[in-house]
């Protein structure tokens, strides 16, 4: 397959305009996401383990796909595709949203991040298979060894903070809960932070502007409610740690 150099480059400035765009937006309200969901409010509501799977999902099929059904250029890039960007939506789409216990989500938001998971899994899959192409030494590279480091450390963290967050409450508990353990000792967003490290690793990893303009959207998307989180923690706990940031540890 044809390497789209036009199509990858259009894709990745409208990551990155989008990301900067959903950024400010956040400053001034909240996205109807989690515990922000007004469940009473009319429209029709997909429950949280469909909702997560079906808007995963395409993050994960559309790359495999581009993999299985054309031919990619020999190297690395289709390795660190599999083995960064689709683990980490295997992980998302086959377990992660079979484990939640998450409020259910606006068909709308659902819908949204259906369209946004296959564009960027076909940005990320076609440049990665088909465009990109890494020196023979690129395994032994700077970037590449610190990137893939990060990129596991993050996703570590997010799985570990995703179980906290699942196990702070007991069955037929509805308050919520002030998080304990693991990064969530430093910040309150370390779920966040943890995806936050895992795509900026890549980026590091990949060293491409469609890798970059992800861990931006990434950044501009998660960091708004990791900050949002944060402070309905400091209003609704008298005892919450003052200690800690909103997503950044000992910064932000």
């Amino acid at each position: 397959m044809l390497c789209q150099e036009n199509t990858i480059h259009y894709c990745s400035w409208a990551c990155v305009v989008c990301g900067v765009l959903h950024l400010l937006r956040q400053m001034t309200t909240h996205t109807p996401y989690g515990r922000y969901v007004d469940t009473k409010s009319p429209g029709m509501m997909v429950p949280a383990k469909t909702g997560w799977f079906i808007q995963e999902l395409p993050s994960f099929l559309v790359p495999v796909l581009l993999y299985l059904t054309t031919e990619s250029l020999p190297g690395i890039g289709r390795h660190l595709l599999l083995w960064t960007f689709c683990l980490h939506y295997f992980q998302r789409t086959f377990v992660f949203s079979l484990l939640t216990k998450g409020r259910p989500s606006p068909l709308h938001i659902v819908v949204s991040a259906v369209v946004f998971c296959s564009v960027n899994g076909f940005l990320q899959g076609h440049h990665m298979l088909h465009c990109t192409q890494y020196h023979s030494g690129w395994h032994r590279d700077t970037r590449f060894i610190t990137g893939v480091l990060m990129f596991f450390t993050g996703m570590a963290i997010n799985i570990h903070s995703d179980y906290i967050l699942r196990n702070l409450r007991k069955p037929g508990e509805v308050s919520y809960k002030i998080p304990r353990g693991g990064m969530f000792e430093l910040v309150s967003g370390a779920n966040f932070f943890g995806e936050i490290v895992e795509w900026c690793g890549y980026a590091v990893a990949c060293w491409s502007f469609p890798a970059f303009s992800f861990a931006l959207f990434t950044i501009c998307s998660i960091g708004p409610r990791a900050y949002h989180h944060h402070r309905y923690y400091l209003e609704r706990f008298k005892d919450y740690p003052k200690s800690r940031k909103a997503v950044i540890p000992f910064l932000l």
